[in-house]
């Protein structure tokens, strides 16, 4: 039996973009930094810092996720020696016009009391991969790295970073939207979330494979094929399901 089931047909009820959205985006629990907090620097002046991630520290930590330099560097990763003290690899979030919202950090290395990540900048923004949201499968995970596990096996996404966007209810309304968050209790209570949020789309819950916590650690444990296999054969099921 597959795991993967649809959630919900779309709805009518409009979401609202007033008050309400500032009692949404509450209930994803980030109150992001809107500059770094040691050195003060804005987020535009951080990623326009950072270097390409060929040849430093950042190349070595993608390509042991799983993860080619070639699909990375396609994405606008970028790495940051200093990113707050500690070495990461730096994606940028956008708005639905393409300006940049918030940079997203992801540390090299931890160790036991340190966060993996650090987030800095205002929010309404989400990291496109590939088509992103542009594309006629619209498929939101939550990190970036599976955001970029999709696409080594061909499948562009949006990530979301755990936060919320207001003008997603927008792009996706009328249309089939897949959500990939991670197979455990947190990734469902993310998509029970987004499938009250997204009311005018029509919903489907998509899961890794098995014994896969989230789309990075299928890539790794199961491979670019396999994983690429798993998507095409659920997501065809799930049309199957949706012209019934």
């Amino acid at each position: 039996m597959p795991r993967f089931r649809p959630i919900r047909e779309g709805g009518q009820r409009r979401l609202q973009t007033d008050g309400g959205t500032l009692t949404h985006m509450a209930q994803f629990g980030f109150v992001d930094s809107l500059r770094m907090p040691l050195s003060g620097d804005s987020p535009d002046e951080r990623i326009a810092r950072a270097v390409p991630l060929a040849a430093t520290p950042g190349e070595a930590y993608v390509e042991r996720r799983g993860i080619p330099l070639a699909v990375a560097h396609a994405a606008g990763m970028r790495f940051d020696p200093d990113w707050n003290g500690r070495a990461a690899v730096l994606i940028g979030l956008y708005d639905c016009e393409g300006a940049l919202t918030a940079v997203h950090g992801r540390y090299l290395t931890t160790v036991r009391g340190q966060n993996k990540m650090l987030t800095v900048g205002r929010g309404g923004g989400v990291a496109n991969v590939g088509e992103g949201w542009h594309a006629r499968r619209l498929i939101l995970v939550a990190g970036i790295f599976d955001a970029l596990s999709l696409a080594t096996c061909g499948w562009p996404s949006v990530a979301t970073i755990g936060r919320w966007a207001p003008w997603l209810p927008q792009v996706c309304a009328r249309r089939d939207v897949w959500l990939g968050f991670d197979a455990n209790a947190p990734g469902d209570r993310e998509a029970a979330r987004y499938s009250q949020l997204l009311a005018q789309s029509s919903i489907s819950r998509l899961l890794p494979p098995p014994r896969c916590k989230d789309w990075n650690t299928a890539l790794v444990k199961r491979g670019s094929a396999a994983v690429a296999r798993w998507l095409r054969d659920h997501i065809a099921d799930t049309n199957e399901i949706s012209d019934r």
